[in-house]
């Protein structure tokens, strides 16, 4: 058990570090972005979307580059289940959400399409080099259309889209381009590190338990890296930022499979364990189904519920039970 310390030490010191420097990396790359004259709705889509999906990007480069792909994987999948069941659950449960910029609506479709593209991919239980460059071409497509689609939304409407408004609020005004660049490049440093180190401890800790890194994947390095978001959609949802919450949500899991899924694809082809699709893909795409059904109604505000809550919550402590159930 001694043997363990160091491990052990190494995830809890590196999940400190990992939120911290993702907070720190999301608050430069949004000053730096917005003092370069990029505009409120476009840092609120890729740059809080690609920021908040940064840990669970360099966990899994660092997986893929070390040998355990499949960790990679397991980090993707659980981390948006954990954004849907962990993090919105918890959200909703601290008070209602109102859904009411288009732009939110606009993207709920697409990444309820590019899980199911997700599935097909994973159905031949084979992450290859192809699927990667699939993932990333779609990646590009769907960033040329919702820049397409927002910037001819803003020519059009003459009412700013609530989003707007919302991430203009979390952008530090007050900082120089300097002083946001070194809080962008030293966020980046640390979470490289502090990456590294979760990785590290992660797999100690399944070589030892005689767990399946897809399962520490899952678990531990999905919930760790899900943190920001956690902390992210919590503190918008106390200041009534709703449209920020989703929108990170959403952007987060749009990024999880279309960048940080092609990472293991394009570094490091494998082949995948039969639970991942035929358990793991099958609950994230009923996890964000159910986030659709729930949140979107044409004509309408979008309102998820605090009982909408208890069922995201509910049936992310089930899908746990039930790994927990199949590891011993």
């Amino acid at each position: 058990m001694f043997e363990l310390l160091l491990p052990i030490g190494a995830i809890i010191v590196g999940l400190v570090l990992l939120i911290w420097s993702a907070d720190t990396f999301i608050d430069g790359a949004s000053a730096t972005a917005s003092l370069f004259g990029v505009s409120t709705l476009l840092i609120g889509i890729f740059v809080l979307g690609f920021g908040t999906s940064a840990p669970e990007m360099v966990v899994s480069a660092i997986a893929a580059i070390e040998g355990t792909p499949e960790l990679a994987v397991g980090n993707v999948l659980g981390s948006n289940i954990a954004n849907i069941g962990l993090v919105l659950g918890i959200t909703a449960l601290i008070a209602p959400l109102v859904v009411q910029s288009s732009t939110i609506k606009r993207e709920m479709p697409i990444v309820l399409a590019i899980t199911v593209l997700s599935g097909l991919l994973l159905m031949d239980l084979h992450l290859s080099f192809m699927d990667g460059v699939i993932l990333a071409c779609a990646l590009v497509v769907v960033l040329g259309y919702l820049t397409y689609a927002n910037q001819k939304q803003t020519q059009e409407s003459t009412q700013a889209d609530p989003l707007e408004s919302e991430v203009e609020e979390v952008i530090d005004q007050e900082l120089t381009k300097g002083k946001a660049i070194l809080m962008m490049l030293i966020g980046l440093v640390i979470l490289i590190i502090s990456a590294r180190m979760l990785v590290w401890g992660a797999v100690e800790v399944a070589t030892w338990a005689g767990v399946s890194e897809v399962i520490i994947g899952l678990t531990i390095v999905a919930i760790g890296t899900s943190l920001p978001e956690l902390a992210a959609a919590i503190s918008a949802t106390l200041k009534k930022e709703d449209d920020l919450t989703i929108g990170n949500l959403l952007g987060s899991n749009l990024f999880n499979i279309l960048a940080v899924l092609s990472i293991p694809a394009l570094l490091s082809p494998t082949a995948l364990t039969p639970e991942i699709f035929n358990r793991d893909y099958w609950v994230m795409l009923a996890m964000t189904a159910f986030l659709i059904l729930f949140s979107f109604k044409l004509g309408q505000n979008s309102k998820i519920k605090r009982w909408h809550g208890v069922v995201f919550f509910g049936s992310y402590v089930s899908y746990l039970g039930l790994l927990g159930a199949q590891t011993l």
